[in-house]
């Protein structure tokens, strides 16, 4: 996100990102899981999933990927797609059309790794209070308008710092626990 907490611009573009080599040295070394599979692919990075095992998106989240084509961006995960208006071509992508809240407590529920909310804004917002971790790649940028991290009601929810790293290009990764 931006230092003014925006997770994309207002039309959804994030290419004024610096992805800079820091950055993904630090995504391919701790969070590889983050990555789509195609990108892995392009790195190379051929690694099991440190951190996550489930992976949850909105439907704008999920729409670049098809428009490049590809209708399993995260195949190292279990994919999911919350929409109403979304029906998944791909056996591999499951869509959550309704009672997110609970399916979302159903996969917390099962063995496994952590669950990855990959986006959106709106989704953040209204899973705010199931949310156990934040992961903050904080960029050296000042957007001044765009999506926010959060789109939700105002309810302030506290959350401890358990982690901060400054990377050599200025970005920083916060960490904290509910």
């Amino acid at each position: 996100m931006t230092i003014d907490g925006f997770i994309a611009a207002p039309d959804g573009g994030v290419d004024f990102f610096p992805v800079t080599p820091d950055v993904l040295e630090f995504i391919t070394g701790d969070y590889p899981d983050t990555l789509p599979t195609h990108v892995r692919e392009q790195l190379g990075v051929d690694v099991p999933n440190p951190n996550f095992d489930v992976g949850v998106q909105g439907r704008a989240t999920f729409q670049p990927a098809l428009d490049i084509g590809v209708t399993s961006p995260f195949a190292h995960l279990r994919q999911y797609v919350v929409s109403t208006t979304y029906e998944s071509p791909d056996p591999a992508v499951e869509v959550i059309s309704d009672d997110v809240t609970e399916r979302i407590r159903q996969l917390k529920a099962e063995d496994g790794k952590d669950i990855y909310l990959m986006g959106g804004s709106r989704l953040a917002g209204s899973l705010l209070a199931e949310i156990d971790s934040l992961v903050l790649k904080v960029y050296p940028v000042v957007a001044g308008a765009g999506i926010p991290l959060f789109t939700a009601e105002f309810g302030p929810t506290s959350f401890r710092l358990t982690g901060n790293r400054t990377l050599e290009g200025g970005t920083v990764v916060l960490s904290y626990d509910r």
